[in-house]
């Protein structure tokens, strides 16, 4: 189980972040080379982002880049400096459809052989953000064996709807989140849930995270470093859910010796779904 909680955005062309923040410890850092680089600045913040994959201090944590779309002047660049300089997972921004994502899965695997990277050893996640990706997002996210999460953009989704972001439990984006978290469960990845944008509010940020977590998401883009404790925080385990956790494990690895193929735990049935959610727990837990 690869934890996946924190995906903290770091522009490709803020030397100072890119030089740090892994000191910051999120589950993944995520190189933007897209909305966050002016076009000016397209070229200096690749070669930064290619020399950043390849520094010692981050041989330790998920590296993502950001790409920009493939038909844009500057997507093809950014994927061989991804690619090349050992990117753990390439980001495809704006994702509308299966098509996208098995060219991109095309042009990794030339990249790799070009390289000398194994093959399939570099992974892909899909950015769904308009109305075309959610409804396709089933599609998209069982598009290549390379797809290892789906994630979420709220704010480019809600411009595409007409839609404008509220408070509370945003029914704005109830749909979109079920349909992208549904996606991502039917194809056995991860799903990202959206970036909170005012830093300065935990408490809109944690209600949020709430409701990520309720639902069922993996994680959360995050975009300031402020965020990742908040977060790993709010995704641990309580002390009651770890002990239950344990002792479904015991119950299990009791029955397994005695040859039993029913599983009891205080009376009640305990079947495989189960005893996965307590070692998920676990995991959590020693994460947190």
């Amino acid at each position: 189980m690869k934890l996946r909680r924190s995906m903290l955005f770091v522009p490709g062309d803020n030397a100072a972040m890119l030089s740090t923040s892994f000191v910051f410890k999120p589950d993944s850092i995520m190189f933007d080379l897209e909305d966050a680089v002016s076009p000016r600045e397209k070229d200096s913040a690749r070669l930064m982002v290619f020399q950043a994959l390849r520094h010692p201090a981050y041989c330790e944590i998920e590296k993502v880049v950001r790409v920009n779309e493939l038909n844009t002047e500057f997507g093809a660049k950014d994927l061989e400096a991804a690619v090349r300089g050992g990117a753990d997972i390439v980001r495809l921004p704006k994702t509308e459809s299966a098509e996208e994502i098995r060219a991109l899965d095309g042009r990794v695997a030339t990249i790799e052989q070009e390289c000398g990277r194994p093959s399939g050893d570099t992974k892909i996640m899909a950015a769904v953000e308009s109305a075309s990706g959610v409804v396709n997002a089933v599609s998209i996210a069982t598009a290549s064996p390379r797809m290892v999460a789906i994630a979420l953009a709220g704010f480019d989704y809600l411009v595409d709807m007409h839609a404008k972001r509220s408070d509370g439990w945003e029914p704005e984006l109830f749909y979109a989140r079920a349909a992208v978290l549904h996606a991502a469960r039917a194809a056995h990845i991860d799903a990202f849930d959206v970036a909170y944008g005012n830093v300065t509010d935990d408490e809109g940020f944690l209600r949020e995270v709430g409701i990520a977590k309720q639902l069922g998401f993996n994680g959360k883009s995050l975009i300031h470093p402020k965020q990742i404790e908040l977060l790993h925080k709010a995704y641990a385990p309580t002390d009651a859910e770890v002990n239950h956790a344990r002792r479904v494990i015991a119950a299990a690895e009791e029955a397994r010796r005695k040859g039993l193929g029913v599983i009891s735990l205080d009376g009640k049935m305990i079947d495989p779904p189960v005893i996965e959610e307590a070692h998920m727990t676990l995991e959590l837990a020693q994460a947190a």
